[in-house]
């Protein structure tokens, strides 16, 4: 099939995020100027540079995440893990500005290092971030998308040794979580490797 998304697609469900897809789940901690921690989790989210080490998270609408990231410069993206999959679920729950999502799905605030928002201890990994950016993108025309894009440079890692074989992180151990669409989710539980060819002139 073909369609063209601006006249529809004719199915029961939008496909777009099935086919983009898994996406990384950016788990958000940020603080509010009410010093109330704030969880939330985004799958409009990955890394986009390895020098300097670079994030981005994409917030549709403007949810306290991105506003408190914006007003604070300062946010901590958690590994999303099989684990704390039911915790992550529930902290994505429409709570009032005030109410900690920490406490609501559970999990416990853990100091971070570098910056203000805390961390949540039962994660693998960590990462502290300032943020370098926020752009609100445009769609054809010119019209606004609605969206808030935050980007961050990563000065803070924080990572389980549990999840650390022969130096390297292991994300079956950690059970990376990802979002596929609709209401699907996965989890990496196996890997493979390929080594990336180098051009050789015959």
């Amino acid at each position: 099939m073909f369609y063209e998304p601006e006249k529809g697609h004719g199915l029961p469900h939008d496909p777009f995020k099935a086919i983009v897809a898994p996406r990384p789940i950016g788990w958000i901690s940020t603080i509010g100027a009410d010093g109330v921690a704030n969880l939330a989790p985004y799958s409009f989210f990955n890394a986009i540079s390895s020098d300097p080490h670079l994030v981005c998270f994409s917030s549709e609408g403007a949810k306290d995440s991105a506003t408190f990231a914006e007003e604070n410069g300062e946010f901590v993206v958690n590994l999303a893990s099989m684990d704390l999959a039911e915790k992550l679920n529930a902290s994505s729950v429409d709570a009032p500005r005030g109410i900690s999502e920490f406490a609501y799905a559970g999990v416990t605030e853990a100091p971070s290092r570098l910056v203000a928002p805390p961390r949540v201890a039962e994660c693998h990994a960590a990462l502290e971030c300032k943020v370098t950016e926020v752009r609100r993108p445009l769609g054809l025309g010119g019209k606004p998308a609605g969206v808030i894009v935050v980007t961050g440079e990563v000065v803070g890692v924080h990572i389980d040794e549990a999840v650390l074989r022969n130096g390297r992180f292991d994300a079956v151990a950690a059970g990376n979580l990802a979002r596929l669409g609709y209401r699907d989710y996965a989890a990496v539980t196996e890997v493979f490797e390929m080594i990336r060819p180098r051009w050789t002139q015959e």
